[in-house]
């Protein structure tokens, strides 16, 4: 009771303060609705510590207050515990320290799926590699949030590990000294046979700029015409990353981006700086209902700007910009402080209710969620640089449709669920059996086909998956898909994960849908002028 009183009498005063303060005046200029909902506030505080049943968690208690609170100002203001923190902004810094893999528990040990470039794995560790021990303590039946104890930790630290590899009898003693590992942004990058470039952008970071300047820079030394940027998933991240994307590609003085808030500093308008040169091919952007906040500002500047063609379906909706206040705990809240608009002016979050943040999500899993066209008159309409139409009211409308990506039955889909592993498993067996496979990537991509006695091998595992009651039938009309997923793991076993791309890519008709489009993205750039 005395801490109670304490927390209540030091609120007490910090309110009396804050009353007294700038903002806090603003607050209670409003009215005392706020004072009264406040003390209504203690005296529940009050009334639960007193007569409730058990001893209260206060911890949980106001763990569920300060949720709530934010909850009911919109979808992305959120309240951000300490536990959380660190996970969040190692995600957005772009590095972490530890031994640089990219993991799975398959069979209770860690295997590796595959070591980071660049990292103290890359070159010591191979994907199927399972870590048996570590610092000779077992691994075995370690959970992810022990792979994380044992494998994480500073620069410089030494950690000594046990690894079972395919074909190797005795356990291989691998040490390896940790150091800082950095989080790619750009999963995939590399130029198909007719010239298309391909970049697999999966979040915008402290270092997604730098990433994908680098890319399409290496890329063009390797001959590429155009560009495909794939932000299909990709929720977003720091704005400021987005606007150096959108600033190599443009010339000078192009706005991009503009923000609007209650407070004069959320008000700001953004412009590409001015330059000699600036990357001048065809760009295909694709996005998916799953784009969302950075992503969307990067599609809708290259639409309202004719700088490129946006295509797949209406993105996420997201316009709001927050901004991330610390709390003395170590915790954080992140509050909505503006929206932004597009060059044209597009305001594109999607409508939401207060207290209605289920359906404003759930909206999504719609199948025809964003695929509606004869909804656009019921939107705003805008103009982008050159005059075409393109239209506001809830995420960035593409130019251009494409099919929903492709399905495959419910029972294949099943096999995924139960071992998500699966076919990385098959491939990883098979590559140790044929390591001749590596000599030759082209002739690969182009030529190799699992033949049917390997065919019959991969479907005798399928059906003896344990537990799963499979339509035999359903699974053979899935034939292609199997191959192609095996085709495209035993090329990241092989190569790596620009290899594995190049073939999933065959498979995703989304992707062929917008190699079709060039031609409209070259000429809405040229009667922009920007080439």
């Amino acid at each position: 009771m005395k801490t109670l009183k304490q927390i209540s009498i030091a609120t007490l005063v910090l309110l009396g303060i804050y009353a007294l303060s700038p903002s806090g005046q603003a607050i209670f200029a409003q009215g005392s609705d706020f004072y009264n909902k406040w003390r209504d506030f203690q005296d529940m505080v009050k009334i639960i510590n007193t007569n409730y049943v058990e001893d209260v968690d206060w911890d949980k208690t106001m763990l569920g207050a300060q949720n709530g609170l934010m909850e009911a100002l919109d979808p992305h203001s959120v309240f951000i515990g300490t536990d959380r923190m660190e996970k969040i902004n190692e995600s957005f810094r772009g590095n972490f320290e530890g031994i640089g893999i990219e993991f799975d528990i398959i069979e209770d040990y860690i295997t590796v799926i595959t070591p980071i470039v660049g990292s103290p794995s890359d070159g010591l560790l191979q994907p199927g590699d399972q870590i048996v021990k570590i610092d000779s303590e077992s691994a075995y039946k370690i959970t992810r949030n022990g792979v994380f104890d044992k494998l994480r930790g500073p620069k410089g630290s030494r950690v000594d590990l046990e690894i079972a590899r395919l074909g190797e009898s005795d356990l291989i003693p691998v040490t390896i000294y940790r150091d800082k590992i950095p989080i790619y942004s750009v999963l995939a990058k590399f130029v198909m046979d007719d010239g298309t470039g391909y970049i697999l952008l999966n979040r915008f970071s402290s270092t997604t700029s730098e990433e994908v300047i680098s890319a399409i820079t290496e890329l063009q030394a390797q001959g590429m015409k155009r560009l495909i940027l794939d932000l299909r998933n990709n929720s977003g991240g720091y704005m400021d990353e987005v606007i150096k994307i959108l600033d190599f590609i443009l010339p000078g003085g192009e706005k991009i981006l503009s923000t609007k808030g209650r407070l004069k500093n959320a008000n700001e308008e953004m412009f590409s700086k001015p330059k000699a040169t600036f990357y001048q091919q065809p760009v295909i952007a694709m996005i998916n209902r799953g784009s969302a906040s950075a992503s969307e500002i990067f599609a809708g500047a290259l639409q309202d700007l004719d700088r490129g063609l946006v295509v797949g379906e209406t993105s996420f909706g997201k316009g709001l910009v927050q901004r991330q206040y610390p709390l003395r705990d170590g915790s954080a809240v992140r509050v909505t402080v503006a929206r932004y608009y597009t060059p044209s002016g597009r305001l594109i979050q999607r409508h939401y209710e207060n207290e209605d943040a289920r359906d404003y999500y759930s909206e999504l899993y719609e199948k025809d969620y964003g695929r509606d066209t004869t909804n656009l008159e019921d939107k705003p309409v805008y103009k982008t640089k050159m005059g075409r139409t393109v239209y506001g009211g809830g995420g960035i409308t593409p130019d251009i449709f494409l099919d929903d990506p492709a399905t495959i039955s419910k029972d294949l889909a099943l096999v995924r669920r139960t071992d998500i592993r699966f076919f990385f498993k098959l491939a990883s067996d098979y590559a140790s059996e044929h390591p001749e496979l590596a000599d030759d990537w082209q002739g690969y991509l182009r030529g190799f086909e699992p033949d049917d006695s390997l065919m019959a091998e991969i479907y005798t595992k399928i059906f003896t998956l344990e537990d799963l009651e499979l339509d035999e039938e359903k699974i053979r009309e899935d034939d292609a898909t199997i191959r192609y997923y095996f085709k495209s793991e035993l090329a990241g076993k092989l190569w790596g994960r620009n290899e594995q791309y190049q073939v999933r890519i065959q498979l995703d008709n989304q992707i062929q849908g917008a190699l079709q489009h060039f031609a409209d993205a070259r000429r809405i750039a040229e009667s922009a002028a920007y080439f």
